[in-house]
């Protein structure tokens, strides 16, 4: 399904005339169906590794080889701009740490938005923002509320809900239990489960080594940019 070659990828701090390197030399290798996790230390690169996936930045090197079911097997980092928009709505999910979205956009429109980008009929997409609310225990009181009021937990809750309720043929998950309570977690992991059985591709990022037992079939350890050793 994904098949990463040679990335590399250096920011330059221009007000301290220095270059920092994020990552380099990083190949994976992601089946269908299959879920990698990547595990390191804050810093050490592994949300610059998603970035890169998901087209939010461009690396110096680097090949991302992807199978799309539009347009064949794509490299990710070539992809024009209009290609690159059909995939984020309809077949890459991406679930980061912060919630972005318009500003004054309810709960229940932020899921019900992500549904309809699928092509999802307005009513089931209607059912299924409600499904994810209930699922992730955010009350009802709250489906029409701003989004942008929500606690940080809350605000996750609802970033996982936005990308799980599409169901994508690839999953990018970066730090998706950051923030949450134990309880919350268990919710996130069914969700997890139920896309891996659909045969959902996941790679995701997860200092919880606890929540991550039983859920990836191969794990790659990242320090200082690099992995340190093969995948496990």
């Amino acid at each position: 399904m994904l098949s990463i070659e040679g990335l590399g990828k250096t920011f330059t701090v221009h007000q301290l005339g220095k270059r920092i390197r994020a990552c380099d030399g990083i190949d994976i290798r992601v089946a269908a169906g299959e879920f990698v996790g990547i595990t390191g230390r804050s810093g050490s690169g592994k949300s610059t590794i998603l970035k890169l996936i998901y087209r939010s930045y461009l690396p110096q090197r680097g090949k991302a080889l992807y199978r799309s079911e539009r347009f064949g097997p794509i490299d990710l980092f070539k992809a024009n701009e209009r290609q690159i928009l059909y995939l984020r709505r309809r077949e890459i999910g991406y679930v980061s740490q912060f919630l972005d979205l318009v500003p004054r956009t309810s709960a229940r429109d932020a899921i019900e938005q992500a549904a309809l980008e699928m092509g999802m009929p307005s009513a089931r997409a209607h059912d299924e923002s409600e499904r994810m609310l209930s699922h992730f225990e955010l009350g009802e009181e709250l489906w029409d509320s701003y989004a942008s009021s929500f606690s940080g937990g809350e605000k996750l809750r609802l970033n996982v809900a936005r990308a799980m309720v599409k169901h994508p043929r690839l999953l990018l998950l970066d730090e998706p239990t950051a923030s949450l309570d134990d309880h919350s977690k268990g919710k996130v992991r069914e969700l997890i489960e139920k896309l891996k059985i659909e045969g959902t591709t996941m790679l995701g990022i997860f200092h919880d080594l606890q929540f991550m037992g039983g859920l990836c079939d191969r794990e790659y350890s990242m320090s200082l940019g690099r992995f340190a050793d093969s995948p496990s």
